[in-house]
């Protein structure tokens, strides 16, 4: 066999295989999966028909794996002459396309037919998938509709025989059906009437016993009479040898007068726990058990069926107590009898009569429902065709598709809306189309956090109904998103759903916004401080004037000239203080900006310079976060298994979040009549800004040419250099001895 000559193409930063023939479909199985976008979807939560999610889903776990959906394009393509029908999305099924050179094509093409001729269309080649569930849902609503179960409600042609059915259902469970209902299949209705037989079979063996009585319903009650008392008579003769052995132990083995005392401190009746514990008797040494007085009263009917069903059959209705040899030769007798009962089978069904059981084996009741069971299974081959012709036509709609959010996310990038994209987000100014449906935003945000996007997690509700989803804001500004704000999320049915922001993954957006961050950052720390020193300094106003409101007002009148104290006059030093610190501030200013100015030619540079230090380390943060943004780990939250890195650059990141812009075609008024106004400011800058640069002109000498002479500053005079005078001679020193001159 050639190998297939598979198209890629780019996007998302990886290769992805191109679908769209039917030989891509049929050969699907060869493309090695690591080159697949994902290897496996949830069959919940994502925008696509869960009906036919539920058709791939072979093992029922709520997950589609590669392997699953590799498995349905084979069957489909085999079941069709040409593959390419896979590819029509078309819910329109044309039997020409039916093969016919197969068992199971040939059923299919049989079944199609049957379903055009009850739908009145016989002779007509195209079969619909809505003309197969309509069949289908007739089937299933029938008595006999092919799934092997007997529904009670529908059993209109035995109605003799329902409450028997019921019976069964109750005891040994019953099955759903294709109609949705409860139904009795054949492993319970033979379950029952094996245990039926049982029965009558260990009824019959009552003939068999060795057991002293004869016939089948004294034996059984004699055995359950003795089974009641029997560990009791045998502790009460156990008391009694232990009691003639020795005499002594007759007081500890009788009750006590302080036990009897303890007990009358309860509320007592004849089926307490702590009477039915007292011996059955008073104990004696070597004494009878009495059988009509003077026993245990919480053992008094139990002793009075052991009277009537084994002592009286067996030595005489006056007796009216019982030895310890007569105890011995009773359970010799009887236990053949218990061990009969003992083998009474065990099952749901409980105690049941011979003639009950003799009823049910010959009614006839068992061979009627096989019967009837047989019939709706003779039904079960239609209905399994029309399934699959269900099954067909579904993916013969959905199939390529599917593979087109599976295989690759050619959806995705085609804009067309995968099946991941729960549907639209309109949030402070913008739409963000890339949204997820989330079951546990917490346990999402734990792997989400690594896509390096900006995400926002919100509850929506609409009319009572609640959903979760996560929405990633890929491109504009994020400085008003915040938890709690509102929005307004439009699902892939056109729903609109009230949204509200419950959790916040923060990342870069652009590089744009991590440049003008750290300033905004800045400008806001500014705000909260003097907020925050203002709010202090009128606190500490409002109370220093309270303080004084409540002096004034205790004060007395005849004191009212008085000083109040703590009030001074203006300290002059601390206004002297204020005023050199402000001067040295100012100097400071000037002697920076002096210096600034100093650089000339390099004062563009110097700035640049600046503002790469100050934004330079918040750009290349959301650069490196950028290029690493990935839709893999959001998806891998929601129960996918992404294969390919699903990078999301900056071009694609502007297209899912788009901000609002006015139509190109419409036409705007520029003016506000709500307008703050700010000339002011813009005429202070403008003012600054011709300051700054004339200050710079100056320093640098740019308009000395262009003044006046008169205005020109005078050239610098050089003053000559002047020799310095030679130093004196010095003076002649005299010589002893020689006239002075």
């Amino acid at each position: 066999m050639h190998k297939h000559a598979w198209q890629f193409f780019r996007a998302g930063g990886v290769d992805q295989v191109a679908i769209r023939t039917g030989e891509d479909i049929a050969r699907i199985g060869e493309l090695d999966q690591t080159l697949w976008v994902a290897l496996a979807c949830p069959t919940r939560g994502i925008e696509f028909d869960s009906a036919t999610l539920d058709l791939i889903d072979h093992d029922k776990d709520g997950r589609i794996r590669a392997p699953e959906l590799v498995a349905a394009c084979e069957w489909a393509v085999a079941q069709v002459n040409d593959p390419d029908v896979l590819t029509s999305g078309s819910d329109v099924l044309q039997l020409a396309s039916l093969r016919t050179d197969t068992d199971e094509g040939a059923a299919l093409r049989a079944e199609a037919e049957r379903i055009l001729r009850w739908a009145e269309r016989e002779g007509e080649d195209g079969l619909t998938l809505a003309e197969v569930q309509k069949r289908l849902a007739a089937l299933n609503a029938m008595p006999f509709n092919g799934d092997g179960l007997l529904n009670p409600k529908t059993l209109s042609e035995a109605p003799e025989l329902i409450e028997l059915v019921d019976r069964i259902m109750a005891l040994y469970g019953s099955a759903e059906g294709v109609d949705g209902q409860p139904g009795m299949a054949l492993a319970a209705l033979d379950a029952f009437f094996a245990d039926v037989r049982a029965i009558q079979a260990w009824h019959d063996q009552a003939l068999d016993h060795a057991c002293v009585l004869t016939q089948r319903e004294q034996a059984m009650a004699a055995a359950q009479a003795l089974n009641a008392v029997q560990e009791k008579i045998e502790d009460f003769f156990a008391r009694t040898r232990l009691a003639a052995f020795d005499a002594t132990a007759l007081v500890p083995l009788s009750p006590s007068v302080e036990g009897y005392a303890a007990l009358g401190q309860d509320l007592l009746s004849s089926s307490s726990e702590s009477i039915a514990a007292l011996p059955l008797a008073s104990v004696v040494a070597g004494g009878e058990l009495p059988l009509a007085h003077n026993l245990n009263p919480a053992w008094s009917e139990a002793m009075q069926a052991f009277r009537l069903h084994v002592v009286q059959p067996l030595l005489g209705a006056d007796r009216q107590s019982l030895s310890a040899a007569q105890w011995q030769a009773l359970q010799a007798q009887l236990a053949p009898c218990q061990a009969w009962l003992a083998a009474y089978p065990g099952s749901v069904l409980g105690d049941m009569s011979p003639a009950q059981a003799q009823a049910l084996l010959e009614g006839g009741a068992q061979a009627r429902l096989q019967e009837l069971i047989a019939r709706d299974e003779e039904e079960k081959q239609h209905n399994q065709h029309a399934v699959q012709l269900e099954k067909l036509i579904r993916y013969q709609r959905d199939l390529l598709k599917l593979l087109n959010n599976f295989v690759n996310f050619a959806d995705f990038y085609r804009r067309e809306g995968a099946a991941f994209q729960a549907g639209t987000l309109y949030l402070d100014g913008r739409s963000c189309e890339l949204t997820v449906d989330v079951t546990d935003a917490a346990a999402h945000a734990k792997l989400a956090g690594l896509a390096k996007v900006y995400l926002a997690y919100c509850d929506c509700r609409r009319n009572g109904v609640k959903r979760s989803i996560v929405a990633a804001f890929t491109a504009g500004d994020v400085d008003f998103l915040l938890v709690g704000r509102n929005g307004l999320f439009y699902d892939r049915e056109g729903k609109d759903w009230d949204a509200t922001i419950s959790k916040i993954i923060e990342n870069p957006t652009s590089i744009g916004q991590a440049f003008s961050a750290p300033y905004k950052k800045f400008l806001r720390m500014i705000e909260e401080q003097v907020a925050k020193r203002a709010a202090a300094q009128d606190s500490g106003v409002t109370a220093g004037l309270s303080t004084q409101a409540q002096a004034l007002v205790n004060t007395p009148a005849t004191a009212a000239a008085a000083p109040v104290p703590g009030l001074r006059k203006t300290d002059v030093g601390t206004v002297a203080a204020i005023g050199v610190a402000l001067g040295s501030l100012s100097a400071v200013a000037v002697g920076i900006f002096g210096k600034f100015i100093e650089l000339g030619p390099w004062i563009p540079i110097a700035l640049l310079g600046m503002i790469v230090a100050i934004s330079g380390p918040s750009m290349l943060i959301a650069w490196l976060k950028l290029r690493q943004r990935s839709l893999g780990p959001i998806l891998d939250a929601s129960g996918w298994a992404i294969n390919g890195r699903m990078k999301i650059n900056l071009r694609l990141g502007r297209s899912l979040s788009q901000t609002a812009k006015v139509p190109v075609q419409a036409s705007r008024l520029m003016h506000d009549p709500y307008a703050d106004s700010s000339a002011w400011v813009w005429w202070a800058g403008a003012g600054l800004l011709a300051l700054a640069i004339g200050v710079l002109a100056w320093r640098l000498q740019w308009i000395e040419p262009l003044l006046p002479a008169a205005w020109k500053a005078a050239p610098a005079v050089t003053v000559p250099a002047v020799a310095a005078p030679a130093p004196a001679a010095p003076a002649p020193v005299p010589v002893p001895g020689t006239p002075i001159p």
